[in-house]
């Protein structure tokens, strides 16, 4: 299970600056579509083997006495789910009243806070503040440069310290998550799917709060489902913060091979739905839709042909994934989901022969050239595949530059209408013939 850092700190001390200094060695499937806008406040990053989810929070100010609301919630919230926190400072300047806020803010925490002296860029002066900034009564205190790069590698090391690769359980076993908004009828998923089967093997407590993997039989097989409704621990207020609340399907995302999309069949999809969905993809899971709720529309027949309609203009970036429409309250065709759930799976760790996988790349690229540019054009010399979870396949070609993005789709069509991949995402890499075989992209 991965772990959670969050960055906390005051307007301008430079938090956005130092989490996208983090991440920049991430790569991850990037969804470069139109509509699928959102504010990166999560990413992942890896140091020495070691990965963790890292969140910004945006900056705490008093003002005039006057605490903005949601903001604190954020905060509460980031710091609520996370394993160590990093308080960033500006080392130039000295402590604020938003500092010292913030501070007794962490005091009533029991995690680990690292004190991140930004701005500092050069040896003299952080020699002349880092004691200064002892005063604030937090263990570590690390002079840092985030513009310069300066003092990263030491706080990524302190990071990541007590940070281990633990294996999780029961690999063997189908996890899939309930992900999606907050009252879209994800526990009365759950609820109706243990009660279907009636053979719950065991409840243990998840590695997230507030969340629960229930183990359960299902035609004699055993899976884990991971239940991610509610923060209960605030309340309502909590999930009026989409975007923070957010950190929990993160967590479940992770944890699972597939995630079950669920949308209100009332409320219909808005732009959260689609986040929701855009960071199970990034992770490379396994991918169900559920439109929930399907007991309070009338004129089903109609409503079906208007929802997949929708669901193809709104999620053009994964018309792959199946579609479910069901009622947890009633349990009416709630036996259509879980084979979809397994397709989903299987589909996430299929792996094509190499021989067949040329043969239809070969003709693909006869019936339909790759366009030229300035007289140039691409050519293909050899196609395999090269991972899973999700299925990963490189083209070894002369020039990757000349890849225009419609072949590219192309390409992916063609994998796809002649193996089965329906339900995950797919990765397509393009090397240079010759090149070496890291990641070039």
């Amino acid at each position: 299970m991965k772990k959670t850092v969050c960055l906390i700190g005051r307007p301008n001390v430079g938090k956005s600056t130092l989490f996208n200094r983090l991440i920049k060695e991430n790569k991850s499937i990037i969804l470069d579509t139109p509509g699928v806008t959102r504010d990166r406040i999560y990413g992942d990053v890896t140091y020495e083997d070691k990965t963790f989810l890292l969140v910004d929070t945006g900056g705490i100010d008093l003002g005039d006495g006057d605490f903005n609301k949601d903001i604190k919630i954020q905060a509460e919230i980031a710091i609520a789910e996370s394993d160590v926190i990093v308080f960033i400072v500006d080392g130039r300047s000295d402590l604020t009243s938003n500092d010292l806020y913030i501070r007794d803010m962490l005091m009533k925490t029991n995690k680990k806070v690292i004190v991140a002296l930004n701005k500092l860029d050069n040896l003299n002066m952080q020699e002349e503040r880092i004691y200064y900034y002892y005063e604030l009564g937090f263990e570590y205190v690390i002079p840092i440069s985030a513009t310069h790069n300066l003092g990263i590698g030491e706080l990524l090391e302190e990071i990541t310290k007590d940070f281990t690769t633990s294996q999780e359980l029961d690999e063997d076993i189908l996890k899939f998550c309930i992900i999606g908004r907050p009252n879209v009828g994800k526990s009365s998923l759950v609820n109706a799917l243990l009660n279907e089967e009636r053979s719950i093997v065991s409840d243990v407590a998840g590695t997230t709060r507030d969340s629960l993997d229930t183990k359960f039989k299902y035609n004699n097989e055993e899976y884990i489902v991971i239940d991610t409704a509610g923060m209960r621990k605030k309340g309502r207020i909590y999930e009026s913060i989409e975007k923070y609340s957010l950190l929990r399907s993160l967590k479940a995302i992770d944890r699972a091979d597939v995630c079950v999309l669920v949308i209100d069949a009332k409320e219909g999809i808005i732009e959260h739905d689609k986040h929701i969905a855009s960071y199970a993809i990034e992770a490379g899971k396994g991918l169900v839709l559920v439109v929930n709720k399907w007991d309070t529309i009338e004129n089903k027949d109609q409503a079906i042909h208007d929802w997949k309609l929708l669901l193809k203009n709104e999620f053009q970036f994964m018309t792959y994934a199946k579609v479910v429409f069901l009622s947890a309250l009633t349990k009416k065709r709630l036996h259509t989901l879980m084979p979809e759930i397994i397709s989903a799976y299987e589909n996430n760790h299929r792996e094509v022969k190499t021989s067949l996988l040329n043969n239809v790349i070969n003709d693909a690229t006869e019936l339909h050239e790759a366009p030229g540019y300035k007289g140039k054009k691409l050519k293909i010399y050899f196609s395999s595949q090269t991972g899973i979870c999700p299925p990963k396949f490189t083209f070894r070609c002369n020039n990757k530059g000349l890849v225009h993005f419609s072949y590219e789709r192309y390409l992916e069509n063609t994998i796809r209408n002649n193996f089965d991949f329906t339900g995950t995402p797919i990765i397509l890499q393009f090397k240079n013939r010759g090149s070496k075989d890291e990641d070039d992209e």
